[in-house]
């Protein structure tokens, strides 16, 4: 039996995902190529790894074990790229990021000045929402994220690292921008445009119109922040986002904040991992450099 580290990756992904469509995404390559590597790797073993029931793909007897070695391997060669680095200084090598989506308006900066800094190490950023940030934290499957409030249900380890307030928007046409002031109770029957169920940013909002004993009657659910920002510069409603995805907007004129009792919302941002991870010298560089310069790469955001 000769299978190649290549063919191990990639059937570990397989397993994980249990879909060769799904393993092919995540490895950039094509759904053939993978169930080529998957057969040859089967070839090799001399027995079935994987049998479909239905339309679920499962791991047969053999697959358990070999998907069990294979990560074991990827856990050894991660220790030993990590010690190599080390030895290099921590000059080079390779660091998996994710962020929320709503955390990429500065990730991308900080990621600029990183690599300007240490042009020799790689970087995988990965820009998802909240559930898949979750995943990966349950999965151990990066280096280090960046959110809004980690989740309560996983052993983590959650580093502040900087304010994140909620503002309310508003079109720059809104009559309420005339107003001074204005109090939550008042935007009783207003239209909001909001995140869907499970974001971050949505259960802080639930919870300060829930404390305030508002109830919220109109919404409109959409998926990303950019969706958002152009339905309120459209007029179709008010919305609560994080100061940092309109900064532009705010300051060429294309959306307007209200002032509103209560608001903004603070809340922070946050370096996490799992409890249990050790940190590799690239992932402790990258905290530190985050926590160092984050105030001149935000002042020039």
């Amino acid at each position: 039996m000769k299978p190649t580290f290549h063919q191990l990756r990639i059937f570990r992904t397989v397993a994980e995902e249990t879909s060769y469509t799904k393993a092919a995404k995540r490895l950039h390559l094509s759904q053939p190529a993978v169930s080529m590597q998957v057969k040859q790797l089967e070839e090799a073993v001399g027995m079935p790894l994987l049998e479909q029931i239905g339309k679920k793909l499962f791991l047969t007897e053999a697959g358990e074990i070999l998907s069990a070695c294979a990560a074991d391997i990827a856990e050894r060669m991660q220790q030993t790229s990590e010690m190599i680095a080390q030895l290099q200084g921590v000059q080079r090598g390779n660091l998996k990021i994710s962020v929320a989506t709503t955390a990429s308006y500065f990730v991308i900066n900080i990621i600029k000045k990183f690599s300007e800094m240490y042009p020799q190490i790689n970087i995988n950023l990965d820009v998802t929402n909240r559930s898949s940030l979750i995943e990966q934290l349950a999965n151990n499957d990066r280096d280090i994220i960046i959110m809004g409030e980690p989740p309560q249900t996983l052993d983590l380890i959650a580093r502040p690292f900087m304010d994140n307030p909620l503002v309310m928007i508003t079109a720059i046409d809104n009559p309420l921008t005339k107003r001074k002031k204005l109090k939550i109770e008042e935007l009783r029957n207003q239209t909001f445009v909001i995140r869907e169920s499970g974001s971050g940013t949505r259960a802080a909002i639930e919870r300060v119109f829930e404390k305030a004993g508002v109830d919220i009657h109109s919404t409109i659910e959409m998926s990303s922040n950019e969706a958002i920002k152009q339905a309120v510069q459209a007029g179709l409603g008010l919305a609560i986002v994080s100061r940092h995805t309109v900064k532009l907007e705010l300051d060429t004129g294309n959306l307007a904040t209200l002032n509103v009792s209560n608001f903004p919302i603070m809340r922070k941002w946050y370096l996490v991992h799992p409890a249990g991870k050790t940190l590799s010298p690239l992932a402790k560089l990258f905290e530190s450099f985050v926590t160092e310069y984050k105030n001149e790469v935000f002042d020039e955001h």
